[in-house]
């Protein structure tokens, strides 16, 4: 039987799509699926991951924190931060350090493109990936008071070009305030350096990205000077996070609507917020490497 779907607007990145649902019923027993939950994540591989990818983060990006304890130690929050770099680093940095440093896993939403690739979705799924879609969104941080972490800025971010760097995209039509108003959860902004130098793009290619299907086709600077290992290579930057106050709504939850007004502005208030602490970042930074 097809997977049922549904026609909406994603109000995590403002792009009008057709997506299926995650199963809203526990998976029948099957040994195979081992610890895998409804959302195709297995913390056994999460803890795979764990070992494997530390010596990256703490030898390679060398990353550090402020503010890690603003992020709750329990019940749902909506994480949000700036995002870049041409096959982001930010978010399995940011995954990976909350799990670490706090031991909550992080649900990651992202473009259901990732889903569809052979075996790469498989593994996405088990490594904490789920399907952007506001009913996901919602299951995630009101029913089962999990962390979520998006990016506003949706393909916006990584696809822009390394002179643009650090310059925040537009945050769609804010449906990521919406969705934590309706969930009745904080927003918890992450503002995130050291992801840009990762994989700068050098150009873009459109002609080849819609003959493939695929959100966007960078040049980075890692292919021109690795050659095909700068497909999969990140360059070696220091990676910064600061996790800003979190963001309260005075409205009730589970309203069938907000007002679009206030959801813009808040929406930009938080984007500014993030951009604001990124340029204060930036101006106190070094060293690309060396922070």
């Amino acid at each position: 039987m097809a997977p049922r779907q549904v026609a909406t607007e994603d109000r995590l990145s403002g792009e009008v799509v057709r997506l299926p649902l995650m199963p809203e019923t526990e998976p029948l027993e099957d040994p195979r699926l081992g610890d895998v939950d409804t959302w195709g994540r297995s913390e056994s591989f999460r803890a795979l991951l764990r070992t494997l990818y530390d010596p990256i983060y703490s030898k390679w990006f060398r990353v550090e924190w402020e503010g890690l304890d603003k992020i709750p130690a329990e019940g749902g929050a909506l994480l949000v931060a700036n995002h870049a770099g041409a096959i982001p680093s930010d978010a399995p940095v940011i995954m990976h350090g909350i799990e670490k440093e706090l031991g909550r896993p992080v649900y990651g939403m992202a473009d259901y493109f990732f889903r569809t690739i052979p075996v790469v979705g498989t593994l996405w799924s088990r490594g904490g990936g789920v399907p952007a879609n506001p009913l996901n969104a919602y299951r995630l941080l009101h029913d089962e008071h999990q962390l979520a972490l998006v990016f506003p800025e949706g393909t916006k971010g990584p696809s822009k070009s390394f002179t643009d760097r650090y310059q925040l995209r537009r945050f769609g039509r804010g449906g990521f305030v919406e969705i934590a108003m309706r969930a009745g959860v904080p927003v918890v902004p992450i503002a995130v350096i050291g992801s840009e130098e990762t994989m700068p793009v050098v150009l873009r290619l459109p002609a080849l990205a819609r003959a493939l299907g695929i959100p966007y086709f960078p040049v980075t600077a890692n292919m021109l000077l690795l050659g095909p290992l700068g497909l999969v290579v990140p360059f070696p930057a220091k990676f910064r996070l600061r996790v800003l106050d979190p963001v309260t709504f005075d409205v009730p939850a589970n309203q069938e609507r907000y007002t679009k007004s206030r959801v813009m502005e808040e929406a930009e208030r938080i984007r500014m917020d993030l951009q604001e602490n990124v340029y204060d970042m930036l101006q106190t930074r070094r060293s690309v490497w060396f922070g």
